[in-house]
C-alpha cells in the first residue's frame, strides 16, 4: 500500500527538481499543479491559496518537505510545515538541492525549514529539527541523488509518520 503524501517546495526554483521526486512513484503524491493553474489561485490572495493547500492536505497522512535552497522561511511553506503537523500527520524534509532542474543546474543547500519552528515536549521547548528529520542524500550527481531518494522515500514516509505518533 503506498502512502498519500503532501509535497510541500518551492515552486519557482524547485518544480521541476520536485516533479522527479514526485514521479517516482512509491508514494501517492498531491496532483501536480501547473503553472497556469498555480497562478489562477494566486490571483485568489491569501485566502484562495490557503484553501487550495488546506484541501490537497486532506486525506493524507504525511507531508513531504522538499528542500532547495529558498524553500526555509517562506510564507507557504511554513503554514503547510504547521498545518500539518497540528493535524497529526507525519512530516519529513528531503534535501533536493543537488537534483538538476530543466536546464541541468544544481543549486546551494538551504536551511532547514524545521529550525523555525518549537514544539513543547514533556513541559520543555524544542526545535522541530530536532524531530523532524530532514534528509540529505550523500552525493553530488544528481542520477545518484535521485536514486537514493528512490530507495528510501517510502521508508522515510513511514519513519515520519511513527515519529509524529510519538509527540
Amino acid at each position: 500500500m503506498s502512502r498519500k503524501v503532501f509535497f510541500s517546495f518551492h515552486y519557482v526554483p524547485d518544480n521541476w527538481r520536485a516533479g522527479q521526486v514526485r514521479n517516482i512513484g512509491v508514494v501517492e503524491g498531491n496532483a501536480p499543479v501547473s503553472d497556469n493553474d498555480w497562478e489562477e489561485v494566486k490571483k485568489g490572495g491569501d485566502k484562495a491559496i490557503q484553501d487550495w493547500i488546506d484541501t490537497q492536505i486532506k486525506g493524507k497522512s504525511c507531508a513531504v518537505i522538499l528542500i532547495g535552497e529558498k524553500t526555509a522561511g517562506r510564507k507557504w511553506i511554513k503554514y503547510e510545515i504547521e498545518k500539518s503537523w497540528n493535524l497529526n500527520k507525519g512530516v519529513v524534509g528531503i534535501y533536493i538541492h543537488n537534483l538538476k532542474d530543466k536546464d541541468g543546474n544544481q543549486s546551494t543547500k538551504g536551511k532547514n525549514p524545521f529550525d523555525d519552528f518549537t514544539i513543547t515536549v514533556d513541559g520543555k521547548k524544542k526545535s522541530l529539527s530536532g524531530v523532524v528529520k530532514a534528509y540529505d542524500p550523500p552525493y553530488k550527481t544528481s542520477t545518484y541523488v535521485y536514486d537514493h531518494i528512490k530507495e528510501n522515500l517510502e521508508k522515510w514516509v513511514e519513519e515520519a509518520i511513527e515519529i509524529r505518533n510519538k509527540y
